[in-house]
């Protein structure tokens, strides 16, 4: 080893007894011997080690009081000790119960079959440890030996590698000079051939120009075949007016959300919709295939409402409201449609109408502009309003045609809803049947579960999303205030401020609006029956003891309400976000307390924590 001082070579030989500067001083097949036989000494030590007993053993058993000898523990190990401890057992006192067990040995005494088994013990520690220590000696020099041998390599590599370079280093010299020459020539040959390419593409483009002017003057010639000179000069100063669907030159998004040049209107009625650019966004839904959601609470029913009255004031007549549970107190003015059967029927309806529309359109001869304005001056245009759509797609199955005879044969499509939703979203604007979707979410799951419409549902809806807040005292979710807009066609979300309103919106007559504080006019028929519930004059009611009868104002509007939507058995999770009266939900505790009114009256009975099964009326 190579030293890099003398008081290196001095610590490092202190670190080495004669024993290892010997073995050091053998060949690499001596060092090999010599780890051989200090192994064989361990090993074979070992094995002598392992065997036998190295002391003596003396074998007792118990004299039990039945004269019996038990030689033995529970775990049929003998009794046995050394002559060491038996010794001090007996000057301890031993009991004379305990006898030396006649059967093991000389009197129970059996001698060491191993005396030396310390001495192979150690031997085996003595030939492993010195056969480890040769073994890490070679390993050392081994790794000594072998960087001067990697730095002879690399060497000899180096040395060949130049040899190489200089063989062929004039060889380069020839070629080089052949590839600059070779260069020289295609670079010359493909400037030549540039010149004429150009030349080509330039023909080329021209005669493709030509001949786009000439397919473009005959198309216009078709387009305008039959029509007179001042309807095809109308026809081009339409053309020129029309309005791409692409932002232009400082055009932002935001001031592209009015679509009046669809829809007609006069400005809305003060006080139905608050003035000032924030509110603009509501003339938007006007015209547009809209989508309302938002989670519970959000302010999604007097949203709505609100939205339908601007399509009230800017002259949109006909407005169908699609709520399977709604009631005609709080839908005045508008057609009314509840019933999961009924909003199947009209569903149906609608794509048949649909369908008729644009076979008359294109009979008509008219342009888009023209039919449109037809339709409005028709009064055809309508809204249809879709309430709680969530729940549509559980509860809707196709109603069977008219002209079907054979009941048996007529299967319903389980797409139905979700075709009559792609319908409405892509079909109805050029037809005036403009739909207003109201849900939980804007998935497609939750919308019909009409799976593969995510781009459709991008592309054709006009999407508000409302934003809930929890209330800090009763810990319930309540309207923010906030929401947020996005256009057909544009992934941006703009954020919007919602109308302040103290009232829910329940009439849409231009005549006698009535929102919900006031009362709602009461008929003949419901005063008699409130008389009779009231005062049992007339008899009419079972012969139940009132205090088991009797119900509270909201006990029997909830007990309406599941008859009313045939629920067999009610859970409390389950239509709490469903049951509202006059547009106020209820907390778990409350519609637990007026259940139980229901059956403390006889009328259900509980099945379960917070679930009651009516009984047959």
């Amino acid at each position: 080893m190579n030293y890099l001082s003398e008081k290196h070579k001095q610590l490092s030989l202190s670190q080495q007894s004669g024993l290892m500067v010997w073995f050091g001083q053998l060949s690499m097949d001596k060092k090999a011997v010599a780890i051989g036989l200090s192994l064989t000494v361990g090993l074979a030590s070992a094995a002598m080690a392992w065997k036998g007993e190295s002391s003596d053993r003396i074998y007792f058993c118990i004299k039990t009081p039945l004269k019996t000898l038990t030689c033995q523990d529970k775990n049929n190990r003998p009794f046995r000790m050394t002559p060491y401890y038996w010794e001090q057992w007996q000057l301890d006192g031993m009991p004379r119960q305990v006898i030396r067990d006649p059967a093991m040995g000389v009197n129970g005494l059996v001698r060491a079959s191993n005396p030396n088994k310390p001495i192979f013990a150690t031997g085996a520690f003595l030939g492993f440890a010195l056969a480890g220590w040769m073994l890490r000696h070679c390993q050392d020099r081994e790794r000594q030996r072998a960087v001067f041998v990697d730095i002879a390599e690399k060497r000899d590599a180096a040395i060949a590698e130049m040899a190489a370079r200089s063989e062929l280093l004039d060889s380069y010299k020839d070629v080089a000079i052949k590839e600059v020459e070779l260069q020289a020539d295609l670079d010359l040959i493909a400037n030549d051939r540039t010149v004429d390419i150009q030349k080509a593409e330039i023909y080329a483009h021209t005669e493709i120009e030509v001949t786009q002017m000439e397919a473009s003057d005959a198309i216009f010639e078709a387009q305008t075949a039959g029509m007179n000179e001042q309807q095809k000069a109308e026809y081009i100063k339409h053309l020129r007016d029309t309005k791409t669907p692409y932002l232009q030159g400082s055009q932002t998004l935001q001031g592209t959300i009015d679509p009046n040049d669809k829809v007609e209107g006069s400005s809305p009625e003060p006080g139905a919709i608050a003035p000032g650019d924030k509110y603009r966004w509501i003339k938007n839904t006007i015209g547009y295939p809209t989508l309302i959601f938002g989670g519970m609470g959000a302010g999604k029913s007097w949203t709505t409402r609100e939205i339908i009255w601007a399509k009230r004031t800017a002259g949109w007549n006909q407005i169908f409201v699609l709520d399977p549970h709604g009631t005609e107190v709080e839908w005045r003015g508008v057609n009314l449609i509840t019933g999961y059967r009924e909003i199947a029927d009209f569903m149906q309806w609608y794509m048949g109408e649909m369908r008729r529309r644009y076979r008359a359109y294109r009979e008509s001869g008219m342009v888009e502009e023209q039919w449109t304005q037809h339709l409005r001056e028709t009064n055809q245009h309508l809204c249809v309003v879709a309430e709680e759509f969530t729940t549509w797609s559980d509860n809707i199955t196709e109603p069977m045609p008219d002209d079907w005879t054979d009941e048996k044969e007529f299967k319903p499509d389980p797409e139905f809803v979700g075709k009559w939703f792609r319908c409405a979203m892509t079909e109805s604007r050029k037809q005036l049947m403009i739909p207003l979707f109201v849900a939980h979410d804007r998935t497609m799951e939750i919308l019909a579960k009409a799976k593969g419409l995510s781009k459709l549902r991008d592309a054709a809806l006009l999407e508000v999303e409302l934003i809930a807040t929890i209330d800090p005292v009763t810990t319930e979710a309540k309207a923010s205030g906030m929401g947020k807009i996005k256009l057909p066609g544009h992934g941006q979300w703009i954020d919007i401020e919602l109308p302040k309103l103290d009232h829910k919106r329940i009439d849409f007559r231009f005549d006698k609006p009535l929102t919900s504080d006031e009362p709602p006019t009461i008929d003949k028929a419901t005063l008699e029956r409130i008389y009779e519930l009231e005062f049992n004059l007339n008899s009419k009611v079972d012969n139940t003891p009132p205090s088991q009868n009797k119900l509270s104002p909201m006990a029997q509007k909830l007990l309406d309400f599941l008859i009313r939507t045939e629920r067999i058995e009610a859970d409390v999770r389950e239509f709490k976000g469903n049951f509202k009266v006059q547009g106020e939900r209820f907390s778990v505790e409350l519609l637990k307390g007026w259940m139980n009114e229901i059956v403390e009256a006889g009328k259900a009975q509980w099945i379960s924590e917070g679930v009651i099964r009516l009984n047959q009326m």
